[in-house]
């Protein structure tokens, strides 16, 4: 129980650190004069700790074990938080770099620790973590700024506190320490299946998951600021990204299920990123209905994450296999998701508004579709 315990507080940590700076993101740019293409940078910058460590994660756990990289996992992320009560631009972009680092270890390793410990329950596990890494996530971001003004705070204390939680679930961690055991043998196993990226299909789901990866961190970075700039309040505009984030978790008790009736794909995988690229125009183009198109925005692109991680092991044939297709999609996918904030951030300066992020997120989710189409085949990467 403690276990299952010191799980779900982990799993509270790998969101809610990155996302909750983005209903305060219009005052960090005010108090350190920031430029969008900076503030873009900013929300950059755990997605390029994730292409960089994810592949180092399991030479850490294999190092140290399981138990003791994710307790670095959490330090990471601890210290990350505690940073931001410090009055340096350079301390803010250092601290969330680190907060990157911590949480793409976490990613890599807790799954192949729920598949060491719970293999008959990896699906329910999965589908907890998951839960709890949206709940924790959208909780905290509605409750930014009623924090930030709570005994007039800020939003440097605010986005502080969170190293609370982080604290907790170190401490329900720690019982774990007397154990060191390696990751299971499907992370660490990857180079004799090299020749993966020499393969079109795996081509394809590293796409899909790329594009979809960068529409969810352009919304991740910039949802309040185009709320805001639509007319809504900060605290509105706090509160719907936290919907957002939510429903990005809703898919997971839904979609799973689902999957494994179809005898391919493709309908979801193409269908579902139509929507998304139609609802990503709408939340600018239609800003009253904000609150229904931002869930529908939340559940594609959850789903979309949940249909890049199932090609994962519907078109792979073996567990070392889909451990180096897994790879891959996180090292490019995360690469190419890290130019989406920047990217968005400098087409609203040029242009002034926010019509060019939304239409980079439909491009995003129009090359999710067409990729789909071919991945969401029932076939499989040779042997």
């Amino acid at each position: 129980m403690v276990l299952v315990v010191g799980i779900v507080l982990i799993a509270t940590t790998l969101r809610a650190p990155i996302t909750g700076i983005a209903p305060v993101l219009e005052q960090v740019i005010g108090h350190f004069n920031l430029t969008a293409s900076q503030a873009g940078l900013l929300t950059t910058l755990p997605l390029i700790a994730f292409a960089i460590a994810s592949p180092l994660a399991a030479m850490l756990a294999k190092r140290l074990g399981l138990e003791i990289s994710l307790l670095i996992a959490l330090i990471f992320i601890g210290l990350g938080c505690f940073s931001r009560v410090f009055n340096f631009q350079s301390v803010l972009f250092i601290g969330t770099g680190i907060i990157g680092v911590g949480i793409a270890i976490g990613n890599v390793l807790l799954p192949s620790l729920i598949k060491r410990d719970f293999p008959q329950k990896v699906a329910i596990m999965t589908s907890i973590y998951v839960l709890s890494m949206g709940i924790v996530g959208g909780g905290f971001s509605a409750l930014v700024i009623p924090l930030a003004e709570f005994n007039e705070f800020g939003w440097q204390i605010s986005l502080a506190l969170f190293s609370i939680v982080v604290v907790i679930a170190i401490l329900f961690w720690l019982p774990q320490l007397n154990q060191k055991t390696p990751p299971t043998q499907n992370l660490v196993q990857t180079k004799a299946n090299a020749k993966i990226w020499h393969y079109a299909l795996a081509w394809q789901v590293t796409f899909y998951l790329g594009c979809n990866s960068l529409f969810t961190y352009i919304i991740v970075g910039w949802l309040p600021s185009i709320l805001i700039e639509s007319g809504h309040s900060a605290e509105q505009a706090g509160v719907l990204h936290g919907v957002f984030l939510i429903a990005t978790a809703v898919p997971g008790l839904i979609l799973v299920p689902l999957l494994a009736k179809l005898k391919d794909q493709r309908a979801p995988a193409v269908g579902i990123a139509l929507l998304a690229a139609i609802s990503s125009l709408s939340l600018f183009y239609f800003p009253s209905l904000a609150f229904l198109f931002t869930l529908i925005v939340g559940f594609c692109s959850g789903a979309c994450f949940i249909l890049g991680l199932s090609f994962i092991s519907y078109r792979t044939q073996n567990s070392q296999q889909a451990a180096a297709l897994s790879g891959m999609g996180q090292c490019f996918g995360y690469s190419l998701a890290a130019f989406g904030p920047m990217l968005a951030g400098f087409l609203h300066t040029q242009i002034g508004d926010w019509s060019g992020a939304v239409w980079l997120c439909a491009a995003g989710n129009l090359i999710c579709a067409t990729v789909g189409f071919w991945c969401g085949r029932n076939t499989q990467l040779p042997a």
